[in-house]
């Protein structure tokens, strides 16, 4: 079983307006790191929406085909239910970041699955170890910067133990040392069998993906293995991607 299989998805905000995405199909492997790119409006982040079942559990709007997150559409699945199956940061961390200190806010979702507090202790400590945000601990998540904002995002997600990620420009506010740092962590996971669809604007960071997805105009114009697209240079220059 495929851990992401979108088909013929099409999604607008409004009935009479513009299409945002059109016709995608496309599916991704277990174990896969695929990183989504294309220029700004593109649709990535609506995308991201519907891979996460944001979109269209949470918002208005008109959808139209599928997305099934290991075997399960998102469409018929509750939020609650989807959470267990996939974790999303946002582009902005401060629409997810609520609690007095970092600590909290990472223990916040396995508190609220009713996990002892020797299992909660063992998932924040994964967290925090995995991501090396140990001396953040303490401090209040909004008074961080971007960067470390998207860490503390990351890691209250990874709590939840989700087997696919959805990381919405999760690199691009993290300097060079964090976007190492991170990138070491995706790994990891992918190890460990994680799924991960990472947003990125900025075509360099794909260095950590299997494959990548061009999105241009809210169309899918290119989805190959990463070693095959960033060699098309000429693509890349007529895309404006480099």
């Amino acid at each position: 079983m495929k851990a992401v299989v979108v088909e013929n998805l099409s999604y607008r905000y409004q009935a009479e307006g513009l299409a945002i995405l059109k016709k995608l199909s496309f599916d991704i492997a277990r174990g896969e790191i695929v990183v989504l790119t294309g220029l700004s409006g593109c649709g990535k982040s609506t995308l991201c929406y519907c891979l996460s079942g944001i979109i269209p559990n949470c918002r208005g709007g008109i959808m139209e085909g599928k997305v099934l997150i290991n075997g399960k559409n998102t469409r018929d699945s509750g939020v609650a239910c989807l959470a267990e199956e996939v974790g999303m940061v946002f582009q902005d961390p401060d629409t997810q970041l609520f609690s007095p200190t970092v600590e909290d806010e990472i223990a916040f979702a396995p508190e609220n699955m009713c996990l002892s507090p020797i299992h909660i202790r063992e998932r924040v400590d994964y967290a925090v170890d995995l991501l090396g945000i140990g001396s953040l601990i303490e401090v209040n998540p909004h008074q961080l910067s971007g960067g470390e904002k998207h860490l503390v995002a990351l890691a209250s997600v990874l709590t939840l133990d989700p087997p696919v990620l959805v990381l919405d420009e999760v690199l691009s506010q993290l300097d060079h040392a964090g976007r190492k740092k991170v990138a070491r962590a995706l790994e990891k996971l992918r190890s460990q069998g994680k799924t991960i669809i990472a947003v990125e604007h900025d075509i360099k960071t794909a260095v950590i993906a299997d494959r990548i997805i061009v999105m241009q105009n809210g169309e899918l114009i290119r989805y190959e293995p990463r070693e095959t697209l960033l060699a098309d240079r000429d693509f890349l220059l007529a895309s404006r991607l480099i």
